[in-house]
C-alpha cells in the first residue's frame, strides 16, 4: 500500500489591477518608466505576458516603491 500523497500547496496570486500603469509615463532618462517602474520591454509585452510573469513584475515594482502617481 502506498503512502497517501498530499495535494500540492497552491499559493493564490494576489488581486491586482489589470496593469500597474498610473498614466504618468516617462522613460526620458532611462529604460524604466517613472510612473509604474516597468521596463520599456515589460510595458510593450504586458498584454502577452503570463499571470506568473506579471506577478513577478508586480512583486519587483512594489518592492521598489512603484507605482507612483506623483513623480
Amino acid at each position: 500500500m502506498s503512502a497517501p500523497h498530499a495535494d500540492p500547496v497552491v499559493t493564490p496570486v494576489p488581486q491586482r489591477p489589470d496593469t500597474p500603469c498610473v498614466a504618468v509615463c516617462s522613460t526620458t532618462f532611462d529604460e524604466i518608466c517613472r510612473g509604474c517602474g516597468r521596463t520599456v520591454i515589460e510595458v510593450a509585452h504586458w498584454v502577452s505576458m503570463t499571470a506568473d510573469q506579471k506577478e513577478a513584475v508586480w512583486v519587483r515594482i512594489l518592492a521598489q516603491g512603484y507605482p507612483r502617481r506623483n513623480t
